[in-house]
């Protein structure tokens, strides 16, 4: 029978497993061994290539332009019509035809509505039968007073019935001028039965029908009309841009509406009025501006968003706004160099004009400036150019 052996005071199982532990261990720690020099080796290829280390920023970029720039007041302004008529009637009647229907264009002297005329025809036709007849009375008269005369010289009729035949005469002169006078109001009103439009333009909501009587001489319009072309935007600007308008309202310079929400071409006119005094309780100057209104885009009461343009800065240098970044230390940019990196430089904005500034100093024409992206640069930073901005055109 055999006797397993024992190793160090240790029995065969026992001497095994610790064997085995100690196998383990080295394997272990040739593992780690490994891991670390792999660790060590990826460290370093990242020392010796930034790009792994440091990723680009991507951002937008534009070119710092020269170019035409206006110099404009903005503010908000009223359509209102240059004419506008409240038509009314200058004789009672009653309506028998309307020429026109609501919200039509008519010319000036055109008919639009039409009273009875017969009234007045039957009022004429007896003022001008009594001006025949008292014509004809007062040629009579006249004729006695020639007769009385040559009686008088004759010393056959006396002083008074030659100052009677006289007066006779005048007094049917007189009786004449009244009956002449008379056909003429009658024949006034047979005209002003038809009534006419007393100005070029569109007709607002009509207030009659075929049918209604019509008062004469009444402060309620029977049909307003409003000139639409030109018309006329009111707008006011503060007291302190009042120098500048008196400097250049003799330009007459441009004045561009656009309606609110409207992305289509700005309507042009020019500064047609300028008030005399400042309002003292807005601080406000009343400005006018006059537009042809051709297309009829405008329509009086509307609201209508307003540029002045004083004058034309003929060679701006501009950037995006966007572009344009505020710090502590005041405005600056990002300027996109050569190698790809980027440096932030001050930069003063004279003012803004739509979505561009207008750089005073720190930018030249053709540098290239950061518009998207910013909040992630610093300075030296490297970027990936995503897109460039288009500028207007």
């Amino acid at each position: 029978m055999h006797v397993p052996s024992r190793r160090g005071g240790l029995s065969m199982g026992a001497w095994v497993t610790a064997r085995w532990r100690v196998r383990l261990r080295r394997m272990a720690g040739l593992g780690l061994l490994v891991f670390e020099a792999g660790s060590g080796a990826i460290l370093q290829s990242c020392a010796r290539d930034p790009k792994a280390r440091v990723a680009r920023v991507p951002v937008a970029i534009a070119a710092a332009e020269q170019r035409p720039m206006p110099f404009a007041l903005l503010s908000t302004g009223t359509v209102e019509p240059i004419e506008t008529a409240a038509v009314g009637s200058q004789v009672g009647g009653t309506v028998t035809r309307l020429a026109f229907r609501e919200g039509d264009e008519v010319q000036s002297g055109q008919m639009l509505i039409q009273l009875d005329p017969r009234p007045f025809r039957a009022a004429l036709e007896r003022a001008s039968a009594a001006l025949a007849r008292d014509r004809a009375l007062a040629e009579n008269a006249r004729s006695e007073a020639d007769r009385g005369e040559r009686l008088f010289q004759q010393n056959v009729i006396a002083q008074a019935d030659l100052d009677q035949k006289r007066a006779a005469a005048a007094a049917m002169m007189a009786t004449v001028r009244v009956d002449s006078a008379a056909e003429a109001a009658a024949r006034l009103d047979l005209r002003y039965a038809s009534i006419r439009a007393p100005i070029s333009g569109r007709t607002g909501r009509l207030m009659i029908h075929v049918g209604d009587y019509v008062k004469a001489a009444t402060s309620d319009p029977l049909v307003t009309i409003n000139q639409t072309h030109p018309v006329r935007v009111r707008f006011t600007v503060p007291q302190d841009d009042v120098p500048l308008v008196q400097r250049y309202r003799a330009a007459r310079p441009r004045v561009l509406g656009r309606l609110p929400g409207d992305d289509s071409t700005a309507v042009e006119g020019t500064l047609a009025f300028v008030d005399n005094a400042v309002d003292p309780q807005s601080g406000t100057l009343l400005l006018k501006g006059e537009f042809p209104n051709r297309d009829r885009r405008l329509v009086p009461g509307q609201f209508i968003d307003v540029r002045l343009v004083l004058y034309v800065e003929p060679r701006a240098t501009v950037v995006p706004s966007v572009a344009v970044t505020t710090g502590q230390q005041g405005s600056y940019v990002y300027v996109l160099n050569p190698d790809s990196t980027v440096t932030p430089r001050p930069v003063a904005v004279e003012r803004t004009a739509d979505d561009m500034a207008i750089v005073a100093r720190g930018l030249k024409p053709g540098e290239i400036v950061i518009t998207d992206g910013q909040l992630r640069l610093s300075p030296g930073a490297k970027v990936l150019v995503r897109k460039e901005r288009e500028g207007p055109s």
